[in-house]
């Protein structure tokens, strides 16, 4: 096995399999913009949230396992908890969370799911959901090396763990519908894709742009 291959493995827990690296720059520059990236960052949480619940309904038939309904649930109380906390400090820095949002980044990887086959657009969903959290994890690593608001760094500092642990999870539970194997070399092929539509992206003070 590969040392890049391994370090894609599913199974391997030491760090993020994600091909494309943000540079530190991303990281400045949004962060001259906090209320913008805050107000991304609710919209994202909220969003997050309604996900997991949307999953929770879609095992593929019968009465779903005990796991399932328990992961994609925590998940979603997880990611409301983080909504409030993102309000709190937008709101006290005088901000306000948009009625409407938009996440070209996420749309992308949408538009990759398989649709009409049980169960490759349900193993879809949850290896997209998967990366998104990777994703979100690393740039709030980045975020809080890079900040030097003591506020802004204690959030993301304490989100990068529940992000880290979200995104394992959604692997873990694409494995519940599909074998390993399948379920394995689909994402390698999905972490090329993120790797291409991460660096597509345009610049905006959001969490998922780029430079």
């Amino acid at each position: 096995m590969t040392t890049q291959t391994a370090q894609n493995n599913i199974s391997d827990q030491r760090k993020l399999p994600l091909l494309e690296t943000t540079p530190p720059e991303w990281a400045r520059r949004v962060l001259s913009s906090p209320i913008e990236l805050l107000i991304d960052h609710a919209h994202l949480e909220k969003k997050a949230s309604q996900n997991a619940l949307q999953l929770l309904h879609q095992w593929p038939e019968g009465t779903p396992p005990r796991r399932w309904t328990e992961e994609l649930s925590e998940i979603s109380r997880d990611e409301s908890q983080h909504l409030t906390l993102v309000l709190r400090i937008l709101h006290r820095r005088g901000g306000a969370m948009t009625r409407s949002h938009r996440n070209p980044y996420a749309q992308a990887l949408r538009e990759q799911i398989r649709t009409g086959a049980t169960p490759d657009e349900l193993v879809d969903k949850l290896l997209v959901s998967s990366l998104i959290e990777a994703r979100s994890c690393e740039r709030f690593k980045l975020l809080a090396e890079e900040t030097d608001d003591s506020e802004l760094k204690k959030i993301y500092s304490g989100l990068w763990s529940s992000e880290f642990d979200h995104f394992k999870v959604f692997l873990e539970l694409a494995s519940l519908i599909e074998s390993k194997h399948l379920v394995e070399k689909r994402w390698e092929w999905f972490l090329k894709k993120e790797a291409m539509i991460i660096r597509s992206q345009c610049y905006s003070p959001t969490m998922h742009s780029y430079l």
